[in-house]
């Protein structure tokens, strides 16, 4: 696979896995990082880019609900606020709470900073795994 279908594969698996839609980029990035060794750090910047910006869009979907609504996760994100975010890679977790960040309009810069965090730490777990 040339190295540019492999970074828009990657870039679309983990955008859509950081999303309420089902699946995973973990197996994604480990094969392009067994095809690819030598791009180490640009295989981690779109598989974190991309994971990122999901986590956002399911952060924006919660600045879009009424306040009115209930949400799952909402009293971890009251109770410890942006720092939370560092989980939102966590499977079945993850997505709730950046909706509910979302919701409770936390702020939008330290939320992608934790977001962001979070899903490179996971990222870069999975890049020591495949060396």
């Amino acid at each position: 696979m040339d190295a540019s279908l492999t970074l828009t594969t990657l870039f679309a698996s983990s955008f859509l896995a950081a999303t309420l839609l089902p699946g995973g980029s973990e197996a994604v990035l480990f094969a392009a990082l067994k095809l690819h060794p030598d791009r180490l750090w640009l295989l981690l910047a779109v598989a974190t880019l991309g994971n990122t910006l999901g986590g956002l869009s399911s952060y924006l979907i919660g600045r879009l609900i009424p306040q009115k609504s209930q949400l799952k996760g909402l009293p971890t994100v009251q109770r410890w606020g942006s720092p939370v975010l560092l989980l939102s890679w966590v499977p079945l977790i993850g997505d709730p709470l950046c909706v509910a960040a979302g919701w409770l309009r936390l702020n939008p810069w330290w939320s992608t900073l934790f977001i962001a965090t979070g899903k490179f730490a996971r990222y870069w777990v999975i890049a020591v795994l495949a060396a």
